[in-house]
């Protein structure tokens, strides 16, 4: 495409935050008419990258052209008046507004909601989006947000947008309807930018391929001449092994019996209705639901930080010994001998004190083994400088606030720290969300040596295609009830997306 005019050109662009160096004298190529796939480890510069394109951060270096014309972008809405929208893995929306108030927000001039709404059909209309204006946000799936995000850029004329991590939340049907709407995009000469990790997307859905390697721009090729093989090694700098081992459980035991679990959260919703499985160990139990359907209750309630309106959660010894977790707090799960590691979906607002360094947040785990008022400080550093080879986390010190290091660093001390903690069972919560393939694969293989120890593995997961292939047996969630459980081996990605929506039937256990 070099013998056309690009969309958008960056040339020489270059980023720093204090001595990061985030960005380093990349250049790239945006054309209209394709879906480009940005790829990059973390900490490799994609978002940072595409922040300064959308406006919100200002390159120190380069510059940067939209339709071969110099242009100087300090803000999103320089960047709006370019044509240049981005959707944000974390959506920006107002829950009590409808959708066609969220898409006018903010916009100069008198507001009139009813020709808004008209344009809002005509746009869905043309890209084939369902999207009803008069809706409220807080009644919207995540997918339904998402297409009000996406709604909202085209309706303020942006042809080149930008997209962080698209799928991270959606099931494998709502996935294929995206990116139907997305090729619709691209057929009607759109630019369209997709920044994400899943191989398999970006092989089914983008024209050409970037990739970043630590903030420098690497490459880019048509992807109809690459594979995830290649593509992968070009991001790391090495060979990585794409198979995610599965060994056999070995000797199974129950470990973790729940029956009719029953949950309503703070508001009196219901979330869990009247869930029943056993979890063993020795093996990796798969928890699969759209956002929202009662995974992160389900953890919770495990570990003790979520009140139960019915049922009865036991923990199983070897010989058959059983404890009742209802009713007890976490420390005095912990101190009965329970060890319950918990992985949350928050990990800055519940599993770790952002402005603590890495060696304080593993002293969260074992400062009341101290003696009197004194902690064991020595110990927790050790662990912390331990966790930063093997994870390979990217960090100027163990001295660091978590708070300075990217969303994938940070999850790789939250999982570490947790897995260190040696528990017999391990409840984890998108425990790969946001990492590149090379940490992913990591966490995985941490995963793994824990089920080999005989630990009971729970793992609440968004990446269907990652569930199938890594656990043992996967619980499907829909609506706060079971739809079934199946077997990890054998089982097809679509049959679980359907019963994740309430279309498939049931399984047995």
């Amino acid at each position: 495409m070099d013998n056309k005019i690009a969309a958008v050109t960056m040339r020489n662009i270059t980023k720093r935050f204090g001595p990061v160096l985030a960005n380093d004298r990349v250049w790239l190529n945006i054309y209209r008419g394709e879906i480009l796939a940005l790829l990059g480890e973390n900490g490799s510069g994609k978002t940072t990258l595409m922040n300064m394109l959308s406006g919100i951060y200002f390159p120190d270096e380069g510059e940067i052209a939209i339709d071969g014309k110099p242009v100087v972008i300090r803000s999103p809405k320089d960047a709006f008046e370019l044509g240049i929208g981005m959707i944000h893995q974390h959506f920006k929306l107002v829950d009590v507004l409808t959708a066609a108030e969220n898409i006018v927000l903010g916009l100069p001039g008198k507001l009139d909601l009813r020709a808004a709404a008209k344009k809002i059909r005509e746009i869905c209309d043309a890209y084939g989006f369902d999207v009803d204006p008069d809706q409220k946000i807080y009644d919207m799936s995540v997918s339904q947000k998402q297409t009000v995000e996406i709604v909202k850029v085209l309706y303020r004329g942006a042809d080149i947008l930008i997209l962080d991590e698209p799928t991270a939340v959606l099931t494998p049907q709502e996935t294929d309807k995206l990116f139907a709407v997305l090729r619709n995009m691209r057929d009607a000469g759109k630019a369209v930018v997709i920044i994400t990790h899943k191989m398999h997307e970006v092989e089914s859905l983008s024209d050409r391929v970037a990739i970043l390697r630590h903030g420098q721009f690497i490459g880019d090729m048509p992807t109809k001449s690459t594979n995830a093989q290649e593509m992968t090694n070009m991001m790391v700098g090495h060979p990585v092994v794409l198979n995610i081992e599965r060994p056999e459980p070995e000797d199974p035991k129950p470990r973790i019996e729940v029956r009719d679990l029953t949950v309503r959260d703070i508001e009196g919703t219901l979330k869990l209705d009247h869930v029943s499985f056993t979890a063993y160990s020795g093996e990796i139990l798969g928890i699969a639901g759209i956002s929202g359907c009662g995974q992160k209750e389900l953890l919770e309630s495990i570990a003790g930080l979520q009140p139960v309106e019915a049922g009865s959660i036991e923990y199983i010894e070897d010989d058959g010994k059983r404890e009742q977790l209802l009713g007890k707090d976490p420390l005095a799960i912990k101190e009965m001998g329970v060890a319950l590691s918990f992985v949350p979906e928050d990990r800055l607002g519940m599993g770790l004190v952002a402005n603590m360094d890495l060696g304080n947040n593993m002293m969260l785990r074992s400062y009341r083994s101290g003696k009197g008022v004194f902690t064991n400080r020595k110990a927790p550093y050790k662990l912390a400088h331990q966790m930063v080879d093997f994870l390979e986390i990217v960090t100027p010190s163990v001295e660091t606030p978590v708070r300075r290091l990217s969303g994938g660093n940070v999850q790789k001390v939250l999982v570490g720290r947790e897995i260190a903690n040696a528990p017999s069972v391990l409840l984890t919560a998108y425990a790969v969300r946001g990492l590149d393939i090379n940490s992913s694969y990591l966490i995985y293989d941490t995963i793994n040596s824990q089920k080999m120890r005989g630990v009971a593995v729970l793992y609440v997961g968004e990446d269907l295609d990652v569930l199938l292939e890594l656990c043992d047996r996967i619980l499907v969630l829909c609506g706060g009830k079971v739809s079934g459980i199946v077997p990890g081996r054998g089982a097809k990605k679509r049959d679980v997306g359907l019963m994740m929506t309430k279309l498939g039937g049931n399984a047995d256990e």
